[in-house]
Parts: structure tokens; C-alpha cells; sequence
């Protein structure tokens, strides 16, 4: 699965051709949630609190290149890149 961002010891990532709704996949240690892009919200998964306010705010600040990036999996192309939390 392809790495779009890392920061804080959280990778951020996204598969090709995925089910609906767009959504990005998160990791933190032994600890994995799902995301819906558009709402900024857990769709499954746990995380600690702190890493996941950090999930979250990390999504709002990129949400049009999450969605970029959505396109491009649907329709099998590479990923962008996208800046992490700093």
C-alpha cells in the first residue's frame, strides 16, 4: 500500500481502486483506523487520542489533495505526495 505521508511516526495511506466512500488508511504502531476524506471522521479503527486529533487535523489542512489523490487511485495512476504535519 502506498505511502502518501508521514509525520509523527503515522503513515498515511492509500490503496488503488478502493470501495466508496473516499477514505485514506492510517497507522500509528500496532494501531489502524480508516478515514472518510470528506468528513474528516473514522469510518473503522482505533487510535490513540492525541495521533488521532493530529489524523484529523492533517486531513481538513489536505483534503483537495486527498481527494486528488482518490481520483488518481480510481483510476489506477500514482499517488501524489503530501506534505505532512510540521
Amino acid at each position: 500500500m502506498p505511502i502518501v505521508s508521514e509525520f509523527y511516526g503515522i503513515k498515511i495511506m492509500m490503496f488503488w481502486n478502493e470501495h466508496v466512500p473516499p477514505h485514506f488508511h492510517a497507522e500509528y504502531g500496532e494501531n489502524k483506523i480508516l478515514v472518510d476524506i470528506q468528513n474528516a471522521t473514522v469510518l473503522k479503527g482505533i487510535f490513540p487520542s492525541k495521533q488521532l486529533k493530529l489524523v484529523l487535523a492533517w486531513c481538513e489542512i489536505h483534503k483537495d489533495e486527498l481527494m486528488v489523490n482518490w481520483e488518481k487511485g480510481r483510476e489506477n495512476n500514482q499517488f501524489i505526495r503530501i506534505d505532512p504535519l510540521k
